[in-house]
């Protein structure tokens, strides 16, 4: 009988480049084998499309594109992950001879689509819930492989907490969460898991209690704070669709039953099936989102990478397929968020306030060395919470 295994690529498949699309290994061996190796090229990462209903996106996923192309003898430029960015405009350049890192643009356009349309996705949930919370329950719609990656993005794009046990190992991030049905239905009564949640997590973790499980919502929630007393911290209600009906009701008669009954301390958290319209719909009457789905299954951030010049031995030529703007360019920002796109050599663009545009794309790779320190992932999530400051409210997806 087969032995069953887990279908994941190693560090050593990514970093080695054989976790990549065979045309690319067979395109640097014709190329090798043309004499072409000495030619070097300028390739550009962009968006030249968005999401029907996005306007912006956020660029996550840099630190693991940089692992990957580090001691390839290229240098890399890139804009700070984190940035909020647009349509058509240069979030990476990778300069160096194409035969030296073909095979790697698989793997690094996965790194920055996979993490931006995580990070991006959870920027408008945030941006939505305003000063609620919001929660990443997600993992359950991934591959395991990459839950410490998905999580990570989550938390990039303005997550106030994410669940993944493994993002306290690799990200430093505690994770948070409340309890699963599973554990009220194992026990078969409602009290008894609360109960015993309160009894050996109490003072660890806040005691939420799941309020939907055997009985009304408003019933179950009065229970667990009858319960509990000052313990509860609050009542999550995971209503399933098909017992739904109107959730903003639902949570309204809670929050009056609680408050009627002098537990106006508890809050009310809500999940499953959370997406953006459900954050606008409900942000006013709920604490907090558990939201998982919509952002692990997020829209994809449409980055390609495209030559954009080349150096055949006598000077950068611009040129690139039909479709694509030839030419490397660079990427200012005037504050506070007015993005402007210019050519590789030209100088940088004058604000409206006279100041010199803040220049986005900047080296973190020269010939294979890392050159540019890293931010720690706190520093980057309160750079995107910032940047959410200055944009508009999304419309509701």
């Amino acid at each position: 009988m087969r032995e069953p295994k887990i279908y994941m690529a190693t560090l050593e498949d990514i970093l080695s480049g054989q976790a990549t699309d065979i045309y690319f290994v067979r395109t640097k061996r014709i190329v090798t084998e043309a004499g072409l190796s000495d030619v070097r090229v300028r390739m550009e990462a962009h968006a030249y499309s968005l999401p029907k209903g996005y306007e912006w996106a956020v660029l996550a996923g840099l630190e693991e594109a940089l692992k990957i192309l580090e001691g390839v003898p290229v240098d890399v430029y890139a804009i700070p992950e984190g940035t909020v960015f647009g349509l058509k405009e240069p979030i990476m350049v990778i300069e160096g001879r194409y035969a030296d890192f073909a095979e790697y643009e698989t793997p690094v356009l996965g790194a920055l689509r996979f993490a931006s349309s995580i990070a991006t996705k959870t920027a408008r949930v945030k941006k939505l819930a305003g000063d609620k919370a919001v929660l990443y329950f997600g993992l359950r719609a991934l591959h395991p492989a990459v839950f410490p990656s998905a999580d990570r993005a989550a938390y990039i794009g303005g997550a106030d907490g994410v669940s993944g046990v493994l993002a306290g190992k690799y990200l430093g991030v505690t994770p948070k969460g409340t309890m699963p049905h599973a554990l009220i239905v194992t026990f078969g009564d409602q009290r008894e898991a609360w109960k015993w949640f309160a009894k050996l997590y109490y003072g660890e973790a806040p005691v939420i209690a799941l309020v939907d499980t055997f009985y009304d919502e408003r019933i179950e929630s009065l229970m667990a704070a009858e319960l509990l007393g000052e313990k509860l911290y609050g009542v999550r209600l995971d209503t399933p669709s098909s017992r739904r009906g109107k959730m903003r009701e639902i949570v309204e008669e809670v929050r009056w039953t609680l408050d009627i009954h002098g537990y106006k301390h508890v809050k009310i958290f809500v999940s499953g099936g959370i997406g953006e319209k459900q954050v606008a719909q409900l942000r006013d009457v709920a604490d907090g989102f558990g939201v998982g789905t919509s952002i692990s299954m997020a829209p994809s951030i449409d980055i390609s990478m495209d030559i954009v010049e080349v150096d055949r031995g006598d000077g950068w030529k611009p040129i690139s397929k039909r479709g694509k703007l030839p030419g490397a360019k660079k990427l200012y920002r005037c504050p506070p968020l007015k993005n402007i796109v210019t050519l590789w050599e030209a100088e940088p663009p004058t604000c409206e306030d006279g100041s010199k545009a803040e220049p986005l794309l900047v080296k973190y790779i020269e010939n294979g060395k890392l050159v540019r320190e890293l931010p720690s992932l706190d520093e980057v999530r309160q750079y995107v919470l910032e940047q959410l400051k200055h944009l508009p409210e999304p419309e509701p997806l």
